[in-house]
């Protein structure tokens, strides 16, 4: 697991031991990057169930001004923080040791808002359905922010998106899904 391009660019990353977190796979992480392009630079970047800190810290060496991880796991958060340190991005970057939902109410709370959120949670445990009831009410994403989904083909996350927002894309690599999901616009 490396970081693909920016100031880190080829950083190899610490990787889990065990299999309990699941890391976004370098082809699925490029293809998202090319899809949200030139949203990162100078974004706030929120990565929930941030695991290893993959996908933030893909955010950063592309630019973003700032990242919020978020994990429950104190095992995850250790290997998100060494890499954090890799990278020396220890400047840009906070660690939040968090259950995802009650993440969002503090971080609300705290009147954080968020460009890019990263939702990367187990697959087909409900997560991402969780996770987007509570951003109904706690609406941490800008106004023109994105929040990206990774889940199974078996997650049924369309059915869950709350009023308020909408998928405008979707795109599949095998079991795995990336779900694009973004404030609609009022007219």
């Amino acid at each position: 697991m490396r970081i693909i391009t920016g100031k880190a660019r080829g950083l190899h990353l610490n990787v889990p031991k065990n299999y309990d977190v699941r890391p976004t796979a370098d082809r699925v992480k490029e293809s998202l990057f090319n899809i949200i392009g030139g949203k990162v630079a100078g974004a706030a970047v929120l990565d929930l169930f941030a695991g290893s800190g993959n996908l933030g810290l893909e955010s950063w060496s592309r630019g973003a001004r700032f990242v919020q991880f978020v994990d429950n796991s104190r095992a995850s958060l250790k290997l998100t923080d060494s890499n954090i340190q890799k990278c020396r991005a220890e400047a840009d970057c906070k660690v939040l040791k968090h259950d995802a939902e009650a993440a969002v109410d503090l971080l609300y709370k705290q009147g954080q808002r968020f460009d890019l959120i990263f939702v990367d949670p187990p697959y087909n445990k409900g997560w991402v359905q969780k996770v987007l009831a509570k951003l109904a009410k706690c609406p941490l994403l800008a106004a023109d922010g994105w929040l990206i989904a990774e889940h199974s083909m078996h997650d049924a996350a369309a059915e869950a998106v709350p009023a308020g927002y909408e998928i405008f894309r979707t795109q599949q690599y095998g079991e795995t899904v990336l779900t694009f999901i973004r404030r609609q616009r009022e007219e």
